[in-house]
């Protein structure tokens, strides 16, 4: 999906993009619900939080948060 203006597949740089974006609101409620808009589902799990690319809801990877 997109990050930092582009479309990408890369774990690296979608996770980047997602840290950057956390950093810029107060709540993980904020941060999941601006994350929809730009295309990815985030879902807290045991191993972290999961990435998935919507529409599909296409898991992408996970980040150990």
């Amino acid at each position: 999906m997109f990050a930092e203006g582009r479309m990408t597949e890369d774990m690296t740089e979608i996770e980047n993009f997602l840290l950057n974006e956390r950093q810029k609101v107060l709540s993980d409620a904020e941060w999941r619900f601006r994350m929809r808009g730009y295309g990815y589902n985030l879902r807290r799990t045991d191993c972290g939080v999961e990435v998935a690319r919507l529409p599909q809801n296409r898991v992408l990877g996970t980040l150990n948060l």
